[in-house]
């Protein structure tokens, strides 16, 4: 699955997610992680109640399935989970990108949480492909 952590340093987990210029995206599954991509967004990011920044935002993460966050807006947020990304706040802007993935590669050989394992399952394209699905049973 495809992880993404908004950073400033690429290092930490340390930018709001409506301001952040760079989102690193990573592939992670039992057996470890792999850096795919550094994501860029331009433009007046600043934390100002703007909603139309996040959409390039929105559009660019489809196919994760968590953002950690060091602060993410109500609003933002459920635009994510309307689009199957689970987002995530870190527990502080120290927070290293390398630990937390090395600890959810440990989660994912064991037991995953209920939170992770719903991020885990496939997402569902759009609401007339789950009609069909239904319909199809």
């Amino acid at each position: 699955m495809k992880i993404a952590f908004t950073t400033s340093d690429r290092i930490h987990i340390n930018s709001h997610f409506g301001s952040a210029k760079e989102i690193d995206v990573y592939e992670i599954n039992a057996e470890g992680y792999q850096f795919l991509e550094t994501l860029n967004f331009e433009g007046d990011l600043k934390e100002d109640g703007n909603e139309d920044k996040v959409a390039p935002k929105l559009a660019a993460l489809a196919d994760c399935a968590i953002v950690y966050v060091v602060a993410i807006g109500g609003t933002a947020a459920a635009k994510l989970i309307k689009k199957g990304v689970t987002p995530v706040k870190a527990r502080s802007e120290e927070e290293s990108i390398s630990e937390l993935l090395n600890k959810l590669v440990q989660t994912l050989k064991g037991n995953p949480p209920p939170w992770l394992r719903k991020a885990l399952l496939p997402k569902t394209k759009n609401f007339a492909d789950e009609i069909e699905d239904e319909a199809t049973v």
